[in-house]
């Protein structure tokens, strides 16, 4: 069974987040569940600092599995506050949380504060209290030793040895299904980023028709992101305003790094990101890396070249598109708006495009028309052998949306070399009518229960 598509709401992957203080074991966990080496796994307190994901399918269940670092950890680098964000996002983010804590240390006073913090989410999604290192017998004696933590019953595991995981994951599944939790949400979520000063706060009170955030010509005006909620046509939106961001050069105080990690969020968490260019002048760098991040996020993507009216009426709009795609080649799926915001000009036929761009990322492939573009795509180029390295393509499945997202199950990943994905992403767009959205693709080894 696979988790039912809600009608024209986004289906999502569930994520599992990973949490607990360091050196319990969250590293190895991530690593036992996937079945291969995923995270580094070191003695060393505070290895783990981004967060770390791998995709997981279990009892036809397909999870994103996230280990985090440390809860409380002293980071010899003073990055514990960029430690404590990522925290703070996969818990934020995840449909079930796995909390971690060593039976062989028992139960410690930030092993309390852990709880604590846990205790107020586990209200909204199931929270597991996960005993590790429980590799023989005689550490069953100390299981109860944890319901003091006021997190339920405790479950045991050995990461190390491989113990207990397959009751661990049902359980999950048991709490993903059958409702799928796959953070339904039929809100389309916009987001307006782009560097300093390309009009973005205007772009943004254009689209509510009111002054809902603050225009000022000084640089850096808007620190935070700031969402705006607003209604058309009987539907809900949400637009998120995003501090401009800079080369990392350039940064010139803790307010402001946060800032350039609270815009990325904002990509992280809307359904349609809409990349902001000032017309008038060359793409800077920092256009540049902003669109490569919008490209490694896979997100959904408008790029609006704004004051189109400084532009004089010089520039054919054919010519300048082809300039963009130039400087941003990651981002040649991406449609390009002309607007200006000041006279909010175009600017409600761009929140029509996105809206057309994210109910088209919404559909879900049947598995029969699926694998039938897969078997042409087999039968029209197949991949090479390289030695004794036979790849060999078995099926594929959908496995989310807003980016559609799939997964092909091979004999071995590796065997599939950057170029050969890139053919069946760009044969998948086309047979499948994905024109102009990101599609994700991920390769997984079939396992022998398959």
């Amino acid at each position: 069974m696979s988790p039912p598509a809600a009608q024209n709401e986004a289906l999502r992957l569930p994520k599992v987040a990973i949490v607990g203080r360091p050196n319990v074991g969250k590293s190895s966990l991530l690593n036992c569940l996937a079945g291969q080496r995923i995270s580094i796994v070191d003695e060393t307190p505070g290895v783990t600092r981004d967060r770390v994901s791998t995709l997981l399918t279990y009892a036809d269940v397909t999870m994103e599995v996230v280990d985090t670092g440390g809860i409380g950890i002293v980071d010899r680098d003073d990055l514990e506050d960029h430690v404590e964000r990522q925290i703070e996002q996969a818990v934020r983010d995840a449909n079930v949380i796995l909390f971690l804590v060593d039976v062989r240390e028992g139960v410690t006073s930030l092993d309390r504060q852990v709880a604590k913090r846990l205790r107020e989410r586990s209200k909204e999604i199931p929270v597991f209290l996960v005993v590790n290192k429980v590799d023989a017998p005689r550490w069953n004696d100390h299981l109860s030793d944890f319901f003091q933590l006021g997190m339920g019953d405790p479950v045991p595991v050995s990461a190390q040895q491989v113990s207990g995981t397959e009751d661990l994951l049902a359980a999950v599944v048991g709490k993903l299904w059958p409702t799928g939790n796959c953070d339904v949400n039929p809100v389309m979520k916009l987001a307006v980023v782009g560097r300093q000063n390309v009009g973005k706060s205007t772009f943004v009170n254009a689209i509510a028709h009111e002054d809902r955030v603050i225009v000022s010509e000084v640089p850096g005006t808007t620190r935070d992101s700031i969402d705006v909620h607003f209604e058309k046509d009987g539907r809900n939106f949400t637009v998120i305003d995003t501090a401009g961001v800079k080369h990392k050069s350039r940064l010139k105080n803790a307010v402001e790094v946060y800032s350039q990690a609270r815009t990325h969020n904002a990509i992280r968490r809307a359904d349609v990101a809409l990349l902001l260019i000032d017309a008038s002048k060359e793409v800077t760098r920092a256009d540049k890396r902003l669109a490569s991040f919008i490209v490694e996020q896979s997100a959904i993507c408008i790029i609006v070249a704004n004051k189109w009216d400084l532009t004089g009426g010089n520039v054919v709009t054919e010519a300048y598109a082809e300039y963009l795609y130039d400087r941003m080649r990651g981002l040649r799926y991406a449609p390009i708006a002309f607007t200006t915001a000041t006279d909010a000009r175009n600017i409600q036929a761009t929140i029509d495009l996105a809206q057309s761009l994210f109910k088209k990322s919404l559909h879900r492939v049947g598995t029969g028309e699926l694998n039938r573009v897969l078997e042409a795509v087999r039968s029209y180029h197949s991949p090479r052998a390289r030695g004794s390295k036979v790849p060999k393509i078995f099926y594929a499945t959908q496995v989310g949306t807003t980016p559609p997202t799939f997964v092909v199950f091979v004999n071995q990943p590796d065997y599939f070399p950057a170029d050969y994905r890139r053919y069946v992403e760009k044969a998948f767009r086309e047979a499948l009518r994905f024109d102009e959205i990101p599609l994700r693709i991920f390769y997984r080894a079939r396992e022998r229960r398959e």
